[in-house]
């Protein structure tokens, strides 16, 4: 899976498409995640030690992975991810990075 936790993204499809926000979790097996006010569902719930007054609560839900584009760090625009592997100068050990396909940036 390309896109991780606290990662910047643009939906693409769907009622909130053009939105942006922060990646909070990170479902794998079904390709969904969660992010920051995006794909807001309303609960309602009785009252309880928690929530003493009850009511309705919005809760964002789970969307598609399709659905979404992650933003290039530079130009701050919806774009492809790719991997590039990095050799480490003091352990020579490989490692794969995250990079930005309309930049060439690294994405942390």
């Amino acid at each position: 899976m390309k896109i991780k936790k606290n990662d910047m993204i643009m939906v693409i499809a769907g009622n909130d498409r053009g939105k942006t926000g922060k990646v909070l979790k990170v479902f794998p097996k079904t390709s969904r995640i969660i992010i920051e006010g995006i794909n807001l569902r309303k609960r309602h719930t009785k009252p309880n030690q928690k929530n003493p007054q009850g009511g309705i609560l919005e809760k964002e839900a789970p969307i598609h992975i399709s659905n979404v584009m992650i933003l290039d760090p530079k130009t701050n625009e919806p774009t492809r991810i790719g991997a590039q592997i990095i050799i480490d100068e003091k352990t020579g050990k490989k490692k794969s990075a995250r990079v930005a396909k309309l930049s060439g940036d690294m994405i942390q």
